[in-house]
């Protein structure tokens, strides 16, 4: 009998730890623990009408949360400086030239009607005959939002495939799109001349300076050149000398000559 008890005694004790785990234990729970302290500290000394603290092991799931979608996205925790750059296809450079062609606060993520007009007459998509500026207009007001007026890149792509269909009938939806999406590849806004003046006979006639009368005539010289001041003001002849006189100016030569 008393070999069996002590069998028994033996089946229920529990197995002793290592030293190890016991110090790596008592460390956990020791940092835990201060943990804890630390924040019902923060909790007192924390202003009432402010936002609650949350306790730190929330923070740690939302540090793990932000590096996965960093992840998901293709950036990096370092900074706007270390995100990796996605590069854009020739359509969607062609996209953002165009929507930010006339304003100045446009960001380039949305093209309103006017310079999607110009995109399609400007890159050839619209040939005056199966596609006019009617179907274009059509077709905006068809891909966008009722409560928008501009239109994304998406829905920009969903346009141009419409427009695709009508131009290219005689190709699958697939090839008339890249046919279109190759017309607006790397194109830009078509910036036209400055308006030269026409010549009027009117105008010519009220800016000849030869058929000017009265003091008007004065103003200018035979060339059609303003005189400045002197056309403006009469000028008095204090010289002494008759006006007309031939000789005038010879009596201070004779003067300030100096003897023979």
């Amino acid at each position: 009998m008393g070999t069996t008890k002590s069998s028994v005694k033996r089946r229920r004790e529990p197995p002793a730890a290592s030293n190890e785990e016991e110090q790596t234990d008592g460390r956990t729970d020791t940092a835990g623990s201060n943990d804890m302290a630390e924040f019902k500290v923060q909790v007192a000394k924390h202003p009432p009408h402010q936002a609650p603290l949350r306790p730190p092991g929330e923070h740690s799931k939302d540090r793990a949360l932000k590096r996965l979608s960093s992840e998901s996205n293709g950036t990096s925790e370092g900074g706007a400086g270390a995100a990796t750059p996605v590069e854009l296809t020739a359509l969607e450079e062609s996209f953002r030239r165009f929507a930010i062609h006339g304003d100045t606060r446009a960001t380039g993520k949305e093209l309103h009607g006017k310079n999607w007009s110009k995109l399609c007459k400007d890159c050839g998509v619209i040939d005056g005959r199966t596609i006019t500026l009617t179907d274009v207009d059509i077709v905006f007001t068809k891909v966008k939002k009722k409560s928008c007026r501009t239109i994304t890149y998406d829905q920009f792509k969903e346009a141009l495939t419409e427009l695709a269909r009508k131009r290219f009938k005689d190709k699958t939806a697939e090839e008339a799109a890249e046919e279109v999406f190759k017309m607006v590849e790397g194109k830009s806004p078509v910036i036209s001349g400055v308006t030269r003046a026409v010549a009027s006979p009117t105008v010519s006639r009220l800016t000849d300076t030869t058929k000017f009368t009265g003091s008007h005539k004065e103003r200018f010289d035979e060339t059609g050149r303003g005189k400045g001041k002197a056309g403006r003001v009469e000028i008095v002849d204090t010289s002494g000398y008759v006006s007309g006189y031939k000789h005038a100016g010879s009596y201070e030569k004779k003067v300030k000559s100096p003897p023979k």
